[in-house]
């Protein structure tokens, strides 16, 4: 939560096969989504500029105060090799997800059932925005959390939580930290009104009847098109 962009970081890794690499560099962002994968964009990357190859993957990313800071995790290239663009998951998110594997054995994100959109300039003036901000809700699914409390089409959630969205791809961020059946305060703007709702978080990819999980949320969808499911041995038999 403390690091900040412009901020000196240290990698220690594996790269090639080279034990205790480390390279140096520093934070350009942090919060960025990177929905390449399901359930990726609910993680908030910090993005450095920091030498990773593959071996890094899984390594430290320290601060000059010795602090682990993030899990080095990902890499933007066309070659495969480094070019300048690396991403590592916050610590505070891996000592969350760490928690939750040793407590309950799975891993567990809130969900609301939205799809959301980001608010330009022009869509900032048409809702009452002072500046372009929040996160447009254009489509609100039957039978979510969402819909249970209130949220309509149109809304731009402008905090959650006591947390202020400046983009759209924050609200992931926050939504997924919070714990299935908690309550979440939302602020909001609808019709060029200020409104605050209080609403359930739900859990994200619930379990089904038979105990294994869907392999798309709720919101469906998904980037194919298409719901697969696992076969049975008679199916496996059979083919």
């Amino acid at each position: 939560e403390d690091l900040e962009p412009g901020a000196w970081v240290l990698a220690i890794g594996s790269p090639f096969g080279f034990d205790y690499s480390v390279t140096a560099g520093i934070v350009s962002a942090k919060g960025r989504s990177l929905p390449t994968a399901q359930n990726e964009n609910y993680v908030p990357y910090i993005q450095t500029d920091v030498a990773i190859n593959p071996g890094n993957s899984g390594g430290p990313l320290f601060n000059l105060s010795g602090e682990v800071v993030g899990i080095n995790s990902q890499i933007y290239s066309n070659s495969g090799g480094f070019m300048g663009v690396s991403f590592a998951i916050p610590i505070d998110i891996a000592m969350e997800v760490a928690n939750q594997l040793r407590e309950d054995g799975r891993v567990s994100r809130g969900w609301l059932g939205v799809m959301i959109q980001e608010v330009n300039r022009d869509l900032a003036e048409s809702f009452g925005l002072d500046r372009p901000h929040g996160a447009l809700i254009s489509k609100v699914f039957d039978d979510t959390p969402a819909a249970e409390g209130g949220l309509r089409e149109g809304d731009v959630i402008t905090k959650f939580n006591g947390r202020s969205i400046e983009r759209s791809s924050e609200l992931p961020h926050y939504v997924g930290r919070v714990h299935a059946g908690d309550m979440a305060k939302v602020e909001l703007v609808r019709d060029g009104k200020k409104m605050n709702i209080e609403l359930t978080v739900g859990e994200l990819a619930d379990l089904g009847e038979d105990g294994n999980r869907p392999a798309l949320s709720q919101s469906g969808g998904g980037r194919l098109g298409l719901v697969v499911a696992g076969l049975t041995d008679e199916e496996l038999n059979r083919l």
